[in-house]
Protein backbone atom coordinates (compact mmCIF):
# COMPACT_ATOMS: atom_id res chain seq x y z
CA UNK A 1 0.00 0.00 0.00
CA UNK A 2 1.33 3.42 -0.87
CA UNK A 3 0.54 7.04 -0.09
CA UNK A 4 0.78 9.98 -2.46
CA UNK A 5 3.25 12.79 -1.81
CA UNK A 6 4.24 15.81 -3.79
CA UNK A 7 7.39 15.59 -5.84
CA UNK A 8 9.74 18.38 -6.71
CA UNK A 9 8.50 18.31 -10.31
CA UNK A 10 5.64 20.71 -9.57
CA UNK A 11 2.96 21.56 -7.06
CA UNK A 12 0.41 19.18 -8.63
CA UNK A 13 2.65 16.19 -9.25
CA UNK A 14 2.49 13.26 -6.89
CA UNK A 15 4.68 10.23 -6.34
CA UNK A 16 4.24 6.98 -4.49
CA UNK A 17 5.95 6.44 -1.17
CA UNK A 18 5.69 3.46 1.16
CA UNK A 19 3.12 4.15 3.87
CA UNK A 20 5.26 2.44 6.45
CA UNK A 21 8.38 4.39 5.52
CA UNK A 22 10.65 5.46 8.35
CA UNK A 23 10.80 9.19 9.00
CA UNK A 24 14.18 10.87 9.19
CA UNK A 25 15.40 11.30 12.76
CA UNK A 26 15.03 14.76 14.20
CA UNK A 27 18.28 16.71 14.46
CA UNK A 28 20.03 16.49 17.80
CA UNK A 29 19.22 19.29 20.20
CA UNK A 30 22.03 21.83 20.42
CA UNK A 31 22.40 23.44 23.81
CA UNK A 32 23.10 27.12 24.29
CA UNK A 33 26.58 26.40 25.66
CA UNK A 34 27.36 24.21 22.65
CA UNK A 35 26.45 27.11 20.36
CA UNK A 36 28.64 29.45 22.41
CA UNK A 37 31.58 27.03 22.16
CA UNK A 38 31.05 26.69 18.43
CA UNK A 39 30.98 30.46 17.87
CA UNK A 40 34.06 30.90 20.05
CA UNK A 41 35.96 28.14 18.21
CA UNK A 42 35.03 29.71 14.86
CA UNK A 43 36.84 32.91 15.88
CA UNK A 44 40.48 32.28 14.97
CA UNK A 45 41.85 35.18 16.97
CA UNK A 46 39.93 33.97 20.02
CA UNK A 47 41.49 30.52 19.65
CA UNK A 48 44.95 32.07 19.29
CA UNK A 49 44.28 34.13 22.41
CA UNK A 50 43.15 31.05 24.31
CA UNK A 51 46.35 29.25 23.34
CA UNK A 52 48.41 32.21 24.60
CA UNK A 53 46.49 32.31 27.88
CA UNK A 54 46.83 28.56 28.43
CA UNK A 55 50.55 28.82 27.65
CA UNK A 56 50.88 31.66 30.17
CA UNK A 57 49.19 29.59 32.88
CA UNK A 58 51.37 26.59 32.05
CA UNK A 59 54.57 28.64 32.21
CA UNK A 60 53.50 30.25 35.49
CA UNK A 61 52.70 26.87 37.06
CA UNK A 62 55.84 25.12 35.80
CA UNK A 63 58.33 27.99 36.16
CA UNK A 64 60.24 26.34 39.05
CA UNK A 65 60.65 23.21 36.91
CA UNK A 66 61.58 24.72 33.56
CA UNK A 67 63.68 27.72 34.69
CA UNK A 68 67.33 26.80 34.10
CA UNK A 69 68.68 29.13 36.81
CA UNK A 70 67.63 30.68 40.09
CA UNK A 71 66.03 34.02 39.12
CA UNK A 72 67.46 35.66 42.25
CA UNK A 73 71.02 34.28 41.94
CA UNK A 74 73.57 37.00 41.20
CA UNK A 75 76.83 36.49 39.30
CA UNK A 76 78.59 39.84 38.94
CA UNK A 77 81.38 38.23 36.92
CA UNK A 78 78.83 37.20 34.30
CA UNK A 79 76.79 40.40 34.07
CA UNK A 80 75.29 41.87 30.89
CA UNK A 81 76.04 38.76 28.83
CA UNK A 82 74.39 38.55 25.42
CA UNK A 83 71.93 35.69 24.79
CA UNK A 84 73.75 32.36 24.55
CA UNK A 85 73.23 28.65 24.99
CA UNK A 86 73.67 28.94 28.75
CA UNK A 87 71.59 32.11 29.13
CA UNK A 88 68.94 32.15 26.40
CA UNK A 89 67.84 35.73 27.09
CA UNK A 90 71.21 36.93 28.38
CA UNK A 91 71.95 38.24 31.89
CA UNK A 92 71.18 41.56 33.58
CA UNK A 93 73.53 44.02 35.31
CA UNK A 94 73.71 41.75 38.36
CA UNK A 95 74.37 38.61 36.35
CA UNK A 96 70.89 37.17 36.88
CA UNK A 97 69.49 34.93 34.15
CA UNK A 98 66.93 36.88 32.12
CA UNK A 99 65.11 33.81 30.79
CA UNK A 100 64.45 32.51 34.29
CA UNK A 101 63.27 35.94 35.44
CA UNK A 102 60.86 36.24 32.51
CA UNK A 103 59.43 32.82 33.37
CA UNK A 104 58.97 33.74 37.02
CA UNK A 105 57.54 37.10 36.00
CA UNK A 106 54.58 35.25 34.50
CA UNK A 107 53.63 34.10 38.00
CA UNK A 108 53.32 37.67 39.25
CA UNK A 109 51.31 38.60 36.15
CA UNK A 110 48.87 35.72 36.62
CA UNK A 111 48.42 36.26 40.36
CA UNK A 112 47.94 40.03 40.14
CA UNK A 113 45.82 39.91 36.99
CA UNK A 114 43.40 37.22 38.16
CA UNK A 115 43.23 38.21 41.83
CA UNK A 116 42.64 41.91 41.19
CA UNK A 117 39.90 41.28 38.63
CA UNK A 118 38.28 38.60 40.81
CA UNK A 119 38.12 41.05 43.71
CA UNK A 120 36.82 43.81 41.42
CA UNK A 121 34.12 41.46 40.08
CA UNK A 122 33.14 40.40 43.57
CA UNK A 123 32.61 44.00 44.66
CA UNK A 124 31.11 45.13 41.35
CA UNK A 125 28.69 42.21 41.01
CA UNK A 126 27.31 42.66 44.52
CA UNK A 127 26.84 46.41 44.19
CA UNK A 128 25.68 46.24 40.57
CA UNK A 129 23.09 43.57 41.39
CA UNK A 130 21.73 45.62 44.28
CA UNK A 131 21.59 48.78 42.19
CA UNK A 132 19.90 47.11 39.24
CA UNK A 133 17.37 45.11 41.25
CA UNK A 134 16.24 47.65 43.84
CA UNK A 135 16.70 50.80 41.74
CA UNK A 136 15.61 54.23 43.02
CA UNK A 137 17.55 55.36 46.10
CA UNK A 138 19.86 52.33 46.27
CA UNK A 139 20.69 52.68 42.58
CA UNK A 140 21.38 56.40 42.91
CA UNK A 141 23.71 55.99 45.90
CA UNK A 142 25.73 53.13 44.37
CA UNK A 143 26.05 54.81 40.97
CA UNK A 144 27.18 58.10 42.51
CA UNK A 145 29.86 56.21 44.45
CA UNK A 146 30.88 54.52 41.20
CA UNK A 147 31.13 57.94 39.52
CA UNK A 148 33.63 59.01 42.16
CA UNK A 149 35.89 56.07 41.31
CA UNK A 150 35.43 56.70 37.58
CA UNK A 151 36.87 60.18 38.16
CA UNK A 152 40.25 58.73 39.17
CA UNK A 153 42.57 57.34 36.48
CA UNK A 154 43.49 53.74 37.29
CA UNK A 155 47.23 54.26 37.72
CA UNK A 156 46.91 57.51 39.68
CA UNK A 157 44.43 55.99 42.10
CA UNK A 158 46.53 52.85 42.50
CA UNK A 159 49.66 54.89 43.20
CA UNK A 160 47.87 56.81 45.95
CA UNK A 161 46.78 53.61 47.69
CA UNK A 162 50.21 51.98 47.37
CA UNK A 163 51.96 55.05 48.77
CA UNK A 164 49.72 54.82 51.83
CA UNK A 165 49.86 51.04 52.31
CA UNK A 166 53.38 50.29 51.03
CA UNK A 167 54.73 48.22 48.14
CA UNK A 168 54.00 44.58 47.57
CA UNK A 169 51.83 42.14 45.64
CA UNK A 170 48.78 42.47 47.89
CA UNK A 171 48.69 46.31 47.83
CA UNK A 172 48.90 46.18 44.02
CA UNK A 173 46.02 43.70 43.85
CA UNK A 174 43.83 45.74 46.20
CA UNK A 175 44.61 49.06 44.51
CA UNK A 176 43.77 47.74 41.03
CA UNK A 177 40.55 46.13 42.29
CA UNK A 178 39.39 49.28 44.07
CA UNK A 179 39.55 51.28 40.85
CA UNK A 180 38.11 48.55 38.59
CA UNK A 181 34.88 47.47 40.31
CA UNK A 182 32.83 50.45 39.13
CA UNK A 183 32.80 49.29 35.50
CA UNK A 184 31.68 45.80 36.53
CA UNK A 185 28.88 47.29 38.64
CA UNK A 186 27.64 49.51 35.83
CA UNK A 187 27.69 46.69 33.26
CA UNK A 188 25.78 44.30 35.51
CA UNK A 189 23.31 46.99 36.55
CA UNK A 190 22.48 47.77 32.91
CA UNK A 191 21.79 44.11 32.17
CA UNK A 192 19.71 43.61 35.30
CA UNK A 193 17.48 46.61 34.52
CA UNK A 194 16.14 44.68 31.51
CA UNK A 195 16.24 41.17 33.00
CA UNK A 196 14.30 42.08 36.16
CA UNK A 197 11.19 42.79 34.07
CA UNK A 198 11.13 39.31 32.52
CA UNK A 199 8.17 37.01 33.15
CA UNK A 200 10.19 34.39 35.02
CA UNK A 201 11.33 37.01 37.53
CA UNK A 202 7.76 38.16 38.04
CA UNK A 203 6.69 34.54 38.51
CA UNK A 204 9.42 33.95 41.10
CA UNK A 205 8.23 37.01 43.04
CA UNK A 206 4.63 35.78 42.88
CA UNK A 207 5.69 32.40 44.27
CA UNK A 208 7.24 34.12 47.26
CA UNK A 209 10.94 33.59 46.40
CA UNK A 210 13.33 35.60 48.53
CA UNK A 211 15.28 38.53 47.11
CA UNK A 212 18.53 36.61 47.50
CA UNK A 213 17.16 33.62 45.59
CA UNK A 214 15.76 35.78 42.80
CA UNK A 215 19.09 37.59 42.40
CA UNK A 216 21.33 34.52 42.56
CA UNK A 217 19.08 32.06 40.72
CA UNK A 218 17.25 34.11 38.10
CA UNK A 219 18.70 37.58 37.55
CA UNK A 220 22.50 37.48 37.89
CA UNK A 221 23.05 34.29 35.81
CA UNK A 222 21.05 35.83 32.95
CA UNK A 223 22.84 39.18 33.18
CA UNK A 224 26.45 38.08 33.51
CA UNK A 225 27.38 37.76 29.81
CA UNK A 226 28.62 41.35 29.43
CA UNK A 227 30.68 41.02 32.62
CA UNK A 228 32.37 37.81 31.43
CA UNK A 229 33.84 39.40 28.31
CA UNK A 230 34.87 42.49 30.30
CA UNK A 231 36.70 40.27 32.80
CA UNK A 232 38.87 38.77 30.05
CA UNK A 233 39.74 42.23 28.71
CA UNK A 234 40.44 43.52 32.21
CA UNK A 235 42.96 40.80 33.11
CA UNK A 236 45.18 42.06 30.29
CA UNK A 237 44.67 45.62 31.49
CA UNK A 238 45.62 44.60 35.03
CA UNK A 239 48.83 42.95 33.79
CA UNK A 240 49.86 46.14 31.98
CA UNK A 241 48.90 48.28 35.00
CA UNK A 242 50.88 46.07 37.37
CA UNK A 243 53.97 46.24 35.15
CA UNK A 244 53.54 50.02 34.86
CA UNK A 245 53.39 50.41 38.63
CA UNK A 246 56.58 48.39 39.04
CA UNK A 247 58.29 50.41 36.33
CA UNK A 248 57.32 53.60 38.17
CA UNK A 249 58.80 52.23 41.39
CA UNK A 250 55.55 51.71 43.31
CA UNK A 251 54.76 48.09 42.44
CA UNK A 252 56.37 44.96 43.81
CA UNK A 253 59.86 45.08 45.35
CA UNK A 254 62.70 45.77 42.88
CA UNK A 255 64.43 42.42 43.44
CA UNK A 256 61.31 40.43 42.54
CA UNK A 257 61.43 38.89 39.04
CA UNK A 258 58.64 40.92 37.48
CA UNK A 259 58.35 42.25 33.93
CA UNK A 260 57.97 45.92 34.90
CA UNK A 261 60.98 45.71 37.21
CA UNK A 262 63.03 44.14 34.43
CA UNK A 263 62.17 46.91 31.98
CA UNK A 264 62.99 49.56 34.59
CA UNK A 265 66.38 47.92 35.28
CA UNK A 266 67.09 47.96 31.53
CA UNK A 267 66.38 51.66 30.96
CA UNK A 268 70.06 52.62 31.35
CA UNK A 269 71.07 50.10 28.68
CA UNK A 270 68.56 50.90 25.93
CA UNK A 271 70.33 51.06 22.61
CA UNK A 272 73.24 49.08 24.07
CA UNK A 273 71.77 45.90 25.52
CA UNK A 274 68.28 45.95 24.08
CA UNK A 275 67.63 42.30 24.92
CA UNK A 276 67.24 43.39 28.55
CA UNK A 277 63.92 45.14 27.83
CA UNK A 278 62.76 43.42 24.64
CA UNK A 279 61.97 40.01 26.15
CA UNK A 280 59.88 41.22 29.12
CA UNK A 281 58.13 43.68 26.82
CA UNK A 282 57.24 40.90 24.39
CA UNK A 283 55.91 38.85 27.32
CA UNK A 284 53.63 41.74 28.35
CA UNK A 285 52.39 42.23 24.78
CA UNK A 286 51.64 38.54 24.21
CA UNK A 287 49.88 38.23 27.56
CA UNK A 288 47.74 41.29 26.92
CA UNK A 289 46.88 40.22 23.38
CA UNK A 290 45.92 36.75 24.61
CA UNK A 291 43.36 38.08 27.08
CA UNK A 292 42.09 40.72 24.64
CA UNK A 293 41.52 38.09 21.93
CA UNK A 294 39.74 35.81 24.42
CA UNK A 295 37.57 38.70 25.60
CA UNK A 296 36.69 39.63 22.03
CA UNK A 297 35.81 36.01 21.29
CA UNK A 298 33.66 35.73 24.41
CA UNK A 299 31.81 38.91 23.51
CA UNK A 300 30.98 37.63 20.02
CA UNK A 301 30.12 34.14 21.27
CA UNK A 302 27.86 35.29 24.09
CA UNK A 303 26.10 37.94 22.01
CA UNK A 304 26.66 37.50 18.24
CA UNK A 305 24.56 40.64 17.59
CA UNK A 306 27.56 42.69 18.79
CA UNK A 307 29.71 41.58 15.84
Amino acid sequence: MTELTKSDQGPDAVTAQPAGGTAEPAPAHITQWAEIRHRFAANRLAVVGLVLVVLLFAVAALAPLIAPHDPYAQDLGNSLQDPSGDHWFGTDALGRDQFSRVLYGSRIAVVVGLASIFLACLIGCVLGALAGYFGKFVDSVIMRIADIFFAFPLLIGAIVIIIVTGRGVMPVIVSLAVFSWATVARLLRSSILSVREMDYVTAAKALGASTTRILLRHIVPNSIAAVMSYVAFSVGTAVVAEASLSYLGVGVSPEVPEWGNMIFAAKDFMGIKDFLWVYPSVAIVLTTLGFVFVGDGLRDALDPKLR
